[in-house]
Order: structure tokens, then sequence, then C-alpha cells
């Protein structure tokens, strides 16, 4: 470690504590988090087979959650597996270069979770408000259009980050009190000015999460006033029913964002713990939950999940 401190401004490794203050209970902790991330795995793993097995689901919405289960594959496997291997094995060290790796993937993906959200609330909005114009508004070309910017913004905000973290000197030691590489729990230990990273991390979150958001919000207003203007109170069901999943997603994406935002504010001397824990809720929460809300409440999903069990039973 010494060698490489003489010709390099970085590091050679990182040390992930894990929780801070909690390391006694780390064997414990890793049981709940090792079933939510094997839950994930098979929920997700199970919608992107039944869409893509089914040619009747390759509709406009369905390809939207089907990126959504890719994206939250990929969120808890950035992080997941490195966490239980602290939990289980103590295996405590990771890369330099492997930990901006994991904090580009970890945060660019979170990024393009929030643009296929926003883009299944325009679909809910045309299939709602402009249903005889839906299927030559939402064509193939737009959705990977969509899916492209949805990439491309994310890689886009993200790619300056691991750049702005190597130019630092970590004369703070390589210890890092997390158990997964975040970029303000990096920036902690530089040396430096590192203003400009402080302010640009918060500028990013704050414009990805208010501006998706806002607009969500938007298209549930016209989609809310567009269903009541529906004449029969059937009708009226039956549209809100076909936004009742993608409203579980938005809550289960965005509530232990505000949260956490909340918590770092109103209870700063909370022991570190808690804002940990709060982190790797809002990892591990969606990925979990987002294939069951879509499986209880999309008849289609649900049949075929049926089905599946029913074959094998049989």
């Amino acid at each position: 470690m010494a060698a490489s401190n003489i010709t390099s401004t970085h590091p050679a490794a990182f040390l992930l504590v894990g929780i801070p203050g909690l390391e006694h209970l780390h064997v414990w902790i890793s049981i709940p988090f090792c079933f939510a991330y094997t839950l994930a795995l098979l929920g997700n793993c199970t919608l992107l087979f039944i869409i893509q097995a089914d040619a009747a689901l390759h509709e406009p919405m369905y390809l939207f959650l089907a990126m959504l289960a890719i994206i939250d594959l990929v969120l808890s496997s950035t992080t997941l597996p490195k966490m239980l291997a602290i939990f289980w094995f103590r295996d405590r060290e990771i890369n330099f270069y492997a930990c901006l790796v994991q904090m580009f993937f970890l945060h660019s993906f979170s990024i393009m979770e929030s643009a296929v959200l926003l883009a299944m609330a325009f679909d809910r909005y045309v299939a709602i408000c402009k249903p005889l114009h839906y299927s030559t508004i939402l064509t193939g070309p737009l959705i990977t259009k969509i899916g492209l910017a949805a990439v491309t913004r994310a890689v886009t905000l993200m790619t300056p980050l691991p750049f702005l973290l190597r130019r630092f000197h970590y004369c703070r030691g390589p210890v890092i009190a997390h158990c997964y590489c975040e970029h303000m729990a990096v920036v902690r230990l530089a040396c430096g000015d590192t203003r400009f990273n402080n302010i640009y991390g918060i500028a990013v979150a704050m414009f990805i999460v208010v501006l998706d958001l806002l607009f969500v919000i938007l298209s549930y207003i016209f989609i809310l006033r567009a269903v009541l203007q529906l004449a029969s109170q059937e009708a009226r069901y039956k549209a809100f029913g076909t936004c009742v999943s993608h409203v579980g997603a938005i809550l289960s994406t965005y509530t232990p964002v505000v949260i956490s935002s909340v918590m770092h504010r109103v209870a700063q001397r909370a022991a570190p713990h808690v804002h940990i824990l709060l982190a790797i809720f809002y990892l591990l929460f969606p990925p979990m939950v987002n294939p069951i809300i879509y499986g209880v409440k999309t008849k289609q999903i649900r049949d075929h999940v049926l089905s599946l069990f029913w074959r094998k039973n049989v």
C-alpha cells in the first residue's frame, strides 16, 4: 500500500466497513437482506421471462416494465453480492477502480429507473387520455428512443464522477463507513477542495427527482381529469385500475428517497447506521416489491404466473 501511495494519489483499494456500529450483528442482518435479494432476482427474472415468452405482452406498458425489471436486477446485483461478502466472510476490501465502477452503475441505474417510471407515466397518460391514438403514438421506434434517452441521460450525468474522484488525494485513509461505494461516502475521504463534487451530486439528485416527479405528477393530473370525465363509475374504476401498479412502483421507489432525505436533515445526529440502513432499504425495496405489485395487479402477468405453477403441479 505504501508503494502505491508514492506513485498514485489514490489508494489501491478501499475498505468497506459494512454497517458502522452494527458489525456484531452483520450475520443476522444479512438474513433479511439475502431473502430480499433472492425475491428480487426471482421476481424480476420471472417478469422478464413472461414478457419475452408471450408475444401478446410485447406492448409499450410491458416493454417499459421489462426495462424496469432489468434496472432493478442491475441495481440490486451491483451492491448486494459485495455486501453479503462483507457480512458473511468479512471481505471488506474493494479495488479503487472497482469501487468507482460500482458507484457509477449504482447512481446511473438509479437515474435510469426514475426515467423509466416517468416513461410509464407517459404510457398511462396516452392510454387513458388519448386511447384512440395509443398505438400510433407509442410505436416501437419511440419506445427504443425513450430507452436510449434514459441511458444517455444517466451515463452523461454520471460519467464525470469517476474522473472527478480519481483526481483527489485520499489522505483521510481508505476506510469507507458504508457497505458499498456511495459517492459522498468516498468524497469524505478526499483532501482538497471537494465543493464541486458536493454541489454536483446534490444538483443532479435534485434535478432528477424534482424534474421527473414533477412530470409524473402532471401526467396523473391529466389522467385524473380524464377519468373523472368518464360517464360510468365502472369505466372510472377500470381506468384507475390500470394505473394502480404504476402508482405502487412510484411509491416503492420515491418513498424511501423522501424518507432518507428527510432523515438526513431532521435527524442529522442520528447514528450512522440509521442512514445506511435507509440507503440499503432504498436499493432493496423497489426491486423486491415491484414484481409483486405488477404480478398481483396486472391480470395478464398474474394469469401467466398461475399457469406456470399449474403446469408444475399437474
